[in-house]
């Protein structure tokens, strides 16, 4: 589970393997063996992988994203809600536990937010 913890959070962060092991002083061969579940990182690198992560280690160890639940990954308000899919005009549909929690219904105004390093953020108005 932690293993394709690691790589699924990896991808979302848009970092390589090299890059996190940069991050987290280990060799890009360590993180891909925590990758591949050939081995574990040890406490220490958890902490700062759910800090990296902006999660806590429970949700970080615990999280099974072969049973959906993204929503383990909250924390303080912040929610990882899936993975949503653009279609051809732009569209997506916004999962419905987002939906339920901000309140948001059909003719909802939101606000498009950007940052070329960050993402893109929607604020409900």
């Amino acid at each position: 589970m932690i293993s394709s913890n690691i790589k699924f959070l990896r991808e979302c962060l848009k970092l390589t393997q090299e890059e996190l092991a940069e991050k987290l002083e280990v060799s890009r061969q360590t993180v891909a063996k925590w990758e591949n579940g050939t081995t574990l990182p040890d406490v220490m690198k958890c902490i700062k992988l759910a800090e990296m992560l902006n999660t806590t280690v429970e949700a970080f160890v615990t999280f099974d994203l072969d049973a959906k639940k993204l929503d383990a990954l909250q924390q303080d308000g912040k929610y990882v809600f899936g993975i949503v899919k653009l279609g051809e005009r732009g569209q997506m549909v916004i999962p419905k536990y987002a939906r339920e929690i901000f309140s948001l219904t059909a003719g909802s105004r939101m606000i498009v937010l950007g940052d070329s390093h960050k993402g893109i953020a929607l604020v409900k108005i």
